[in-house]
């Protein structure tokens, strides 16, 4: 009787122990071309900026598991966010540019968002990009190409998850002229949500929700909301966007809990764009926004997990250029992103047809400190005044990244004071370097081994409790 006692007495032990590893709800945080020397460069620099040598970590750097995923793609070994995004979405490798789909381009996979779908959890999807943008649409749509945007706008309704956030639809409206997505998402049901504050509104009223930017800031730019150092009073931020995810998926929740994916989607185009001071604070609003999802954990914490990652790195970035030291709290003099600085180059520009020479010198030092509290050498400043030359008594020649034009001073700028930070990059484009994987919560020590991207929605299944299709 009493060996009887003790076999049910383990058997429930075993029972609660499973119970209590599995994740009711999961975080997916992906920080577009957030590499290694991302994550390392922004602790460093804070590390300068508390006036010491090393590093103030960041949240997530300090969770309990770390590891590293490889990412190339079925057709390259340097990926794009099509084909890593797939890869972190549905477990399958693809080519790049593409979404969702086999690297025929054709046969559809299905991701572990829809998989939680399946078994009963409310989605959310969520980015600091537009919502059709190749991370977040991996998720939900199904196409050959990620610049089908009118297409995977289309998809991200007909999915029908619960919650959805970002910018705004790159294309609302069909290249045809017979469809827009606003009225169509409104027909299935979803509300439409223009900045925080309406979110809050709308919310306690909706059943489905896409929150996206005011219409005015989309006027302005509705590829993304603004970078985290350009950011103005009443812009939407990612820690709206990822409060709002999770009040809205916990609301009336029936107990089967929720999968929440967010993106830190404008880290990559800082990268690409070798701004480094605008990486460095996109990597920390990023964690900012993994904070609110640990204060959730912290009420939740053994059916909660928190995965944190990148799809790949972008820029190649370099901590060090030469000399054995650096010199990270320079960037701090860095007020703008390079794309910000562009547009106060573009306002003068619109003021008057020629800007002298100290008026660009002005701008440099309000936007960059330049001469006030960065020393320039003097073939810095001869380099600078070359380009000023060259572009503001003739006709400018912009420069452009992958999501940005830019102007030539302002990349001269943003050359300059990396080379005073010494730090450098390799490209503007992606790099095959690995990306970093931390995890905390429910499950979280199935992510301690080097692994492959595809490896961890399925890992992630698992550990929730979703079946794998």
């Amino acid at each position: 009787m009493r060996k009887l006692k003790l076999s049910v007495l383990f058997a429930l032990l075993c029972v609660c122990t499973a119970f209590g590893q599995q994740a009711k709800y999961v975080f997916f945080f992906i920080g577009d071309g957030m590499g290694i020397n991302q994550v390392q460069g922004t602790e460093l620099y804070l590390g300068e900026q508390a006036g010491k040598i090393g590093t103030t970590p960041l949240l997530f750097s300090q969770f309990p598991y770390i590891s590293v995923a490889t990412t190339y793609s079925a057709t390259n070994g340097v990926t794009d966010s099509a084909a890593a995004g797939t890869a972190l979405a549905t477990g399958h490798k693809t080519q790049n540019g593409a979404i969702g789909v086999l690297p025929d381009l054709t046969t559809p996979v299905t991701s572990v968002a829809v998989w939680a779908q399946k078994a009963g959890s409310k989605v959310g999807i969520a980015t600091s990009v537009s919502v059709d943008h190749a991370t977040p649409a991996a998720f939900y749509a199904h196409e050959g190409s990620r610049g089908s945007a009118y297409a995977i706008g289309e998809d991200l309704i007909s999915t029908g998850f619960d919650f959805y956030a970002g910018s705004d639809f790159l294309s609302p409206e069909a290249p045809d002229g017979k469809g827009n997505l606003y009225a169509a998402a409104k027909k299935s049901g979803y509300s439409i949500a223009r900045g925080y504050q309406d979110y809050l509104k709308k919310a306690p009223a909706s059943k489905k929700m896409i929150l996206l930017q005011t219409e005015e800031a989309s006027r302005k730019d509705n590829t993304a909301i603004p970078y985290a150092i350009d950011r103005k009073e009443g812009d939407l931020t990612l820690c709206e966007i990822t409060r709002s995810a999770i009040d809205f998926l916990n609301k009336g929740n029936d107990g089967k809990g929720f999968f929440l994916m967010v993106e830190g989607g404008k880290i990559d185009w800082a990268c690409h764009a070798n701004d480094a001071a605008t990486t460095f604070q996109e990597v920390i609003d990023f964690d900012n926004a993994i904070k609110i999802a640990y204060e959730f954990y912290k009420q939740h914490p053994d059916e909660t997990l928190i995965l944190v990652t990148a799809d790949h790195e972008t820029g190649g970035l370099a901590l060090g250029n030469g000399p054995y030291q650096l010199n990270l709290k320079a960037l701090e003099n860095q007020k703008v992103s390079l794309s910000g600085f562009t547009a106060v180059m573009n306002q003068y520009r619109q003021e008057k047809r020629n800007i002298s020479w100290e008026e660009v010198k002005k701008a440099l030092e309000d936007n960059f400190g330049f001469w006030k509290s960065v020393k320039l050498t003097e073939e810095q400043e001869e380099q600078l005044k070359e380009v000023y030359e060259e572009n503001c008594k003739n006709t400018v020649e912009m420069s452009a990244s992958a999501y940005q034009t830019d102007d030539p001073i302002g990349v001269a700028a943003c050359e300059i004071i990396n080379e005073i930070a010494l730090v450098d990059w390799a490209s503007d484009g992606h790099s095959a370097s690995y990306a970093p994987v931390y995890a905390i919560g429910a499950g979280a020590e199935a992510f301690q081994s080097r692994m492959d991207n595809t490896e961890i929605p399925v890992k992630i299944a698992k550990i929730a409790g979703y079946t794998v299709e």
